[in-house]
């Protein structure tokens, strides 16, 4: 895995749909776009979500995605107070 997008929030509020939407959109990451892993933690009304990629490509297919693009319009308006994305190059991994 060569990428690493690094997704903070903070969390407004999580309303049911939110967490069948992360699952469902989670899915759809890993079997339409090539994401290789996806992890996420959320604790204390922060939430951390990590997904692991190879090329950056896949990376903006997967931004540019209609579906995933629709539910960050729905994070920003309704679950979340803030957020910020970061895609990083992984130099090393060690088991």
């Amino acid at each position: 895995m060569k990428y690493v997008v690094i997704f903070k929030a903070k969390v407004k509020q999580l309303y049911p749909e939110y967490f069948q939407t992360a699952q469902h959109l989670r899915d759809k990451a890993l079997s339409q776009f090539n994401c290789k892993q996806f992890e996420s933690i959320a604790e204390n009304g922060f939430e951390i979500a990590l997904s692991y990629w190879d090329s950056l490509e896949d990376i903006q297919a997967w931004h540019k995605d209609a579906e995933h693009q629709a539910a960050q319009g729905i994070g920003k308006e309704k679950w979340y107070e803030s957020f910020s994305v970061e895609i990083c190059e992984v130099l090393r991994r060690y088991p």
